[in-house]
């Protein structure tokens, strides 16, 4: 029978309490039984063995326990970070055909999008755009915690990244020589490699709640903005209108708008025009037609985008549209630099460093909020969780991957490939790994199949995704619209007009300042109200929300406050303490007359209080002082146990004294009334 330390004997010596353990292995009649005498003998050893050092039985058991538990705890914390090795160990054969259908699928869409991105967009070779589709992809399946996800370029963070190699190519006098080509790679690498970094660092100082204090609003003007700059972009070359571009240099984008405007009819070239909208028609067509007839799966899944590409390239080729003034892709080399990986970090890149650190900032936090739409969006759909924290470091992980290869653009999560990847029966990341052995194959075997591709049917494509990108927005303004989110739509039109105006960097780092100071503005104003009590009853209830609850103690001012205390918030506590005790709940002009008397007595309701930091102490002890010094009383009620000791250690109690803390308002109410006169 296992021997128990009573309550008696807690309080005696430590060997009393020996002597009384040692007795208690007799028998009933105190008489030491042979059982009683085996267990005796082992105690003792076991004794013996622990003053000598050695280690016993039971001890051994628990420290083998104790490393068979930490192993456990290690593996779990292991597969927590690695998601990978949670489901690869657990694929199930069922599952193959869906991922193989879903890799091929987004991997036939990728495809001439990398390449149209790349070299409409950024300015680089289209080789850029196949690698910045597959090694992201490869690195993300192993970390990331979505399902569904598709890492690859984005349109919008490819047009910044081609704005800031054509900043850089100016200072040269031919932007478009071996040199600039070379300056090219070396922009988009050091770019692609600082969102790498500056992302697994967000992740890592767990910052993903970013894609929560960020306002949406501000992601719906940058993508509208980025849509109509991609479009008058793409527009150039549709019109055949690009050699005539490199000799004016339009730069921004209300330039390139008017250099359109004049040329497109002048100066285009008409073949090129009719190839570029004949593509673009027949891509909203089959477009269309999926959707007509959603439900024959066979046509749902025919790539639209990889179809138009394979036909003009044919139709090129034949009837030679190279001849005739259109321009085509040509010979791609596949190494775009000396070897095939190189380390980002070398000289000829980091001279790069400052003037790209804006475009990297603005990409990977636009990237990253894209791409939490998008996992959230799947995750919801599918019955899983998203770790924001883990999918910061996952795309960070994926960028710096991405960057060991010269000229890779960065790469992020898209809303339509990720709902293309659960359409088609994607189950887990295995699509991704398919997609990017695809794009692999295709960008060592197959990209010398369309030499004849007319660039223009690229820029046709990417015009496509133009109509996906503000194909919400004007649901989003008319809902703000309905709601009187002025804010909302200040901040849509902000980063829109500058965005066009001005350049996409300005436009988005001025709405995110906007946008944090906004959230700052709302976060530093502690919520609080007054609580009235409801008649017959020792109940109080806030004032504005009860209209029977009554102030009956005149002179006194009950306060409920409602949140944490903070740095934030208490700074402007004194101010809003002030409005509530002239002015009352109500909205008011600082310019009015009070409505209300001065209190004499004020009551702290702080049942929402779960903790107080030193600063918030500090104000707050200030506050009391300065009540104090007029004569006002105060009282605390319904405080926790962790906002009292911090209370204590800021002299607040002392400062007050024990009996102005109370259990409950009712309390308070009691010690103030009998002081009425």
């Amino acid at each position: 029978m296992a021997h128990s330390i009573t309550p008696k004997d807690r309080h005696r010596p430590s060997n009393l309490r020996t002597i009384s353990a040692a007795s208690s292995i007799m028998g009933a009649e105190g008489i030491m039984t042979p059982h009683s005498e085996q267990s005796e003998r082992e105690q003792l050893l076991e004794t013996d063995i622990e003053r000598l050092g050695g280690i016993s039985r039971d001890s051994q058991y628990g420290s083998t326990s104790a490393r068979a538990i930490g192993r456990k705890k290690l593996r779990k914390r292991v597969k927590y970070y690695i998601p990978s090795l949670s489901w690869i160990p657990n694929y199930s054969a069922s599952l193959i055909g869906g991922d193989l259908l879903a890799g091929l699928t987004v991997a036939s869409m990728l495809i001439p999008q990398s390449v149209s991105y790349a070299s409409s967009l950024a300015k680089l070779s289209p080789v850029t755009g196949l690698f910045s589709a597959s090694i992201p992809g490869i690195v993300y399946a192993f970390l990331g915690t979505s399902r569904h996800l598709n890492v690859a370029p984005e349109a919008a963070l490819s047009l910044l990244l081609g704005q800031a190699v054509d900043d850089i190519r100016h200072d040269l006098d031919d932007p478009h020589s071996d040199k600039g080509d070379a300056i090219g790679l070396a922009v988009a690498t050091i770019i692609t490699l600082q969102v790498g970094l500056l992302s697994f660092i967000f992740g890592f100082f767990r910052l993903g709640f970013l894609d929560v204090i960020l306002s949406r609003a501000l992601l719906r003007g940058f993508i509208a903005a980025m849509a109509v700059i991609i479009l008058i972009e793409q527009l150039i070359p549709m019109f055949g209108l690009v050699p005539m571009e490199r000799l004016l240099h339009p730069a921004t984008t209300i330039e390139k708008l008017l250099f359109l405007v004049e040329n497109m009819f002048t100066h285009g070239n008409p073949m090129t025009a009719i190839i570029s909208f004949v593509a673009l028609g027949t891509l909203i067509l089959l477009k269309f037609l999926k959707g007509c007839f959603k439900k024959y799966w066979f046509i749902y899944r025919i790539p639209e985008v990889l179809v138009v590409v394979v036909v003009s390239t044919i139709l090129s080729r034949e009837f030679r549209w190279d001849e005739k003034g259109v321009d085509i892709l040509g010979s791609v080399k596949v190494v775009t630099s000396g070897s095939f990986f190189q380390f980002p970090i070398r000289s000829s890149n980091m001279k790069y460093l400052r003037r790209t650190t804006s475009t990297a900032v603005v990409s990977a936090v636009v990237g990253y909020l894209d791409s939490m739409v998008a996992a959230k969006q799947a995750g919801s759909r599918f019955g899983y969780g998203i770790s924001p924290n883990r999918e910061l470091v996952a795309l960070g992980a994926a960028n710096i991957g991405g960057s060991l290869i010269p000229g890779t653009l960065p790469a992020f999560g898209s809303i339509t490939r990720t709902r293309i990847n659960g359409d088609v029966g994607g189950s887990t990341q295995m699509a991704s790994l398919v997609c990017s052995a695809v794009i692999l194959l295709a960008t060592f075997y197959l990209l010398p199949l369309l030499y004849y591709l007319p660039k223009c049917v690229l820029a046709s494509i990417i015009t496509l995704v133009v109509f996906s990108l503000i194909q919400e927005t004007p649901h989003d303004l008319i809902y703000y619209w309905r709601m009187s989110a002025w804010m909302d739509l200040l901040l849509v039109t902000l980063t829109f007009v500058l965005s066009i105006v001005w350049n996409v960097e300005v436009g988005i780092v001025v709405s995110l300042v906007i946008s944090l100071l906004l959230v700052v503005r709302r976060s530093s104003k502690t919520r609080m109200t007054i609580l009235g009590r409801i008649p017959g009853t020792d109940r109080w209830k806030p004032i504005n929300e009860n209209p029977e609850a009554e102030e009956d103690v005149s002179g006194a001012l009950i306060v409920r406050i409602r949140e944490n205390l903070d740095f934030a918030n208490t700074a402007q506590l004194k101010e809003r303490l002030r409005r509530l005790e002239l002015y009352g709940v109500d909205k008011s002009h600082p310019s009015e007359d009070p409505r209300r008397t001065q209190a004499t007595v004020l009551v702290f309701h702080m049942a929402d209080m779960d903790d107080c930091d030193a600063i918030a102490c500090q104000i707050f002890y200030e506050l009391i002082e300065e009540y104090r010094n007029r004569g006002v009383g105060i009282f605390i009620t319904h405080l926790r146990a962790e906002p009292l000791k911090a209370f204590e250690k800021a002299g607040i109690v002392k400062l007050l004294g024990a009996d102005a803390f109370e259990d409950n308002v009712a309390d308070a109410m009691g010690k103030i009334r009998p002081n009425r006169w």
